[in-house]
């Protein structure tokens, strides 16, 4: 029997992407994305981020490449891989890869995210 995986995000643009192309000349395109989550109230609020590098391919990569910035608000769908490796401080860790099949550009144009100083926000 045949498996299907799909895992969306939505986030926002961690770095500029950085397309390029593989020898035989297909695009490729990538970038990070961070997705958090906040829960809690009052001084007891906290939060968590959740980093994915995505990866696009052919047309979407090229798409991606032009429209894609950081601090902009994104939703990716694809299938996620999962990398592990042990960190320079001897830690094990992992990191997730989010293969795009579709992405979209949500917001206005020239939104970023800004934090609670008015500025932008460091991703």
């Amino acid at each position: 029997m045949a498996g299907f995986q799909q895992t969306i995000i939505i986030g926002n643009v961690g770095r500029d992407p950085e397309l390029r192309y593989t020898p035989a000349g297909v695009p490729v395109c990538d970038f990070s994305v961070a997705v958090s989550r906040k829960w809690g109230q009052g001084d007891e609020r906290r939060e968590e981020t959740t980093w994915f590098k995505v990866v696009c391919w052919r047309a979407l990569a090229e798409i991606a490449g032009e429209y894609v910035v950081k601090g902009r608000q994104v939703m990716v769908a694809g299938r996620v891989s999962v990398d592990a490796y042990i960190g320079n401080d001897g830690e094990a860790r992992a990191s997730l890869e989010l293969t795009a099949q579709d992405l979209q550009l949500l917001g206005a144009r020239g939104d970023t995210v800004e934090d609670d100083t008015g500025e932008d926000a460091p991703f």
